[in-house]
């Protein structure tokens, strides 16, 4: 049976999170720093030391790592509300990619590995960057596909290869890169900026919520040490699905925040705006569609609460947090959308955060898989299960 009873921290930290959002973040969504390809790092800078300030700082750290230690369903409540402000994530140090790179520090990396590179990252001195995904036939949804190769040569290897849309490249100060070795795959730790990896461009993307936007890179003749490995050779790909599951599901977390800062604008539109004799929210054409917009938020946050206690029970949660990504990312993208058809002309100007919310949940879709993967990879399970039953 799946628990839903909230913890007395989590709802103590919803509190002070919802009030952070709205007194100190929202202040900031018209900064001038906020520029094409993301916030700049010294926006990034001003808003984190605000919320270490205020005690908010990477919350789902352990507490070794100055966080609460909060469980993947606490982290559901509390990111949920730092989400309802797209700089919120990023405030608390709880967005993409930087909270799954600490994820997956925290449980794979040395100790020797996360002083150097994971205490950096906690405090907000440091971004990283998952170099994973590659263009032109490469590993994108199917990472088997990877063609960076890393080539052993005394105690270094070397690392060839090109990526893109390579999240916070430009601008992080640790890389985490995976590469082919052999007929397996390894990741490997590396302090950017590195002589031997480029920025060949930075993409021109929908969404501009991520410091640094999404890159294609270059790594040519990479030297990294041997003590820079992550974990084990030949282990990359196990490590990525450490990383993958909880990385997709605190996105349906953050992006619930957006989606419901979308519908709440345009319900307060509808409550005010008059048509035809009456407010619009009267008229069923804007008020079912709000209505929707309820049911959707409803059952994408049971759907995410449901796949976060599956990972609070040591499972590895995958089917879960597939079909809970297919479920939110969808959701939320309808959500926007009638949020903006709710607002009419208002909604696809920059007068309020409804337009650049849809931009952002559109790109969501595509985030951590695009829907039809996922389908598929349920699809999977869904035959291997039966045929298991039946024979």
């Amino acid at each position: 049976m799946t628990e839903f009873t909230r913890t007395e921290r989590e709802i103590a930290l919803e509190a002070r999170t919802t009030a952070f959002i709205r007194d100190v973040v929202i202040p900031y969504e018209n900064d001038p720093r906020i520029e094409q390809h993301g916030p700049t790092d010294a926006l990034r800078v001003e808003l984190q030391a605000k919320a270490k300030a205020a005690g908010l700082l990477a919350p789902h750290l352990p507490e070794e790592w100055g966080g609460y230690g909060l469980t993947h369903r606490e982290q559901a409540t509390v990111f949920r509300a730092a989400g309802y402000s797209l700089l919120g994530g990023l405030a608390l140090n709880i967005a993409a990619p930087d909270e799954g790179n600490m994820h997956m520090l925290a449980k794979v990396a040395s100790h020797e590995q996360k002083q150097r590179f994971l205490a950096r990252m906690v405090t907000g001195e440091a971004r990283s960057a998952f170099f994973m995904t590659e263009p032109e036939g490469g590993s994108g949804s199917d990472p088997s596909m990877l063609q960076t190769t890393a080539v052993l040569d005394g105690n270094h290897w070397v690392i060839n290869g090109r990526k893109w849309l390579i999240t916070g490249a430009l601008g992080a100060g640790v890389g985490i890169i995976m590469a082919r070795t052999g007929e397996a795959a390894t990741m490997f730790l590396v302090e950017l900026p590195h002589q031997g990896i480029t920025v060949e461009r930075v993409l021109d993307t929908i969404d501009r919520t991520m410091p640094g936007g999404h890159s294609v890179m270059v790594l040519n003749d990479v030297r990294v040490p041997a003590d820079q490995i992550l974990g084990e050779v030949g282990k990359g790909f196990d490590y990525a699905q450490v990383r993958l599951a909880p990385a997709r599901l605190t996105h349906c977390m953050r992006w619930w925040g957006a989606a419901r800062r979308a519908h709440d604008i345009a319900l307060d539109y509808a409550c005010h705006r008059t048509a035809f004799g009456k407010l619009i929210v009267d008229h069923e054409g804007v008020g079912f569609p709000l209505a929707d917009n309820v049911m959707d938020l409803h059952v994408s946050r049971l759907a995410t609460d449901q796949a976060a206690w599956v990972l609070d029970q040591g499972e590895g949660g995958m089917h879960e947090t597939s079909m809970a990504k297919v479920i939110c990312s969808e959701a939320y993208f309808r959500i926007a959308d009638r949020a903006v058809q709710v607002l009419g002309g208002m909604g696809v100007t920059g007068d309020t955060q409804v337009q650049q919310i849809f931009r952002d949940l559109r790109a969501f879709r595509i985030y951590d898989g695009p829907s039809e993967v996922h389908r598929w990879s349920i699809a999977k399970r869904l035959k291997r299960t039966h045929l298991a039953v039946k024979h």
